[in-house]
């Protein structure tokens, strides 16, 4: 959330309260912009930061289904997009899938370490990158509309690991 130091990966923590913040935050980004945060699309918001690592829509799908309820695949996507389009969650494009925004509130660029072993990620921004970037793509004439760096490495815990 705004302010908020970013969580170093693997630490322990109170996930719950990442939780109740993002969902605190996208109800005052959605009154702000007129939008509605619908059941639905909360319940998504809310998977999406059941942990600290990229999910793929159908992995939404089955942890929004239960035994007697069976949630459709384009329901979902609705909802992403949605929560795409209020910069709520952010599409990590390698993997297909999708993270809670650190910072909905805020226009940025997206920038985020991927753990290669355990699938852990972290949002970052370096507005320094973002700029130069954005400079580069000028100066070759081009008008960029969206950055999106991923980083895939190690995290501190994998990298401990033999």
């Amino acid at each position: 959330m705004p302010g908020r130091a970013p969580m170093p990966v693997h630490c322990d923590h109170d996930h719950q309260h990442c939780i109740d913040s993002a969902l605190d935050e996208a109800e005052r980004v959605c009154a702000r912009e007129g939008a509605r945060l619908t059941p639905l699309r909360r319940r998504v918001l809310e998977a999406v930061w059941q942990d600290h690592e990229a999910v793929k829509a159908y992995d939404l799908i089955d942890r929004l289904s239960s035994e007697d309820r069976t949630v459709k695949p384009p329901t979902v996507y609705r909802a992403l997009d949605f929560l795409l389009e209020h910069g709520l969650i952010h599409r990590v494009e390698s993997l297909n899938a999708f993270i809670g925004c650190a910072r909905p509130s805020e226009t940025h660029a997206f920038q985020v370490l991927i753990c290669r072993r355990c699938g852990r990620t972290e949002e970052f921004e370096r507005r320094d990158v973002a700029e130069t970037l954005r400079a580069e793509a000028e100066r070759h004439g081009f008008s960029a509309e969206h950055q999106i760096i991923e980083v895939k490495g190690l995290c501190p815990a994998c990298r401990q690991e033999p």
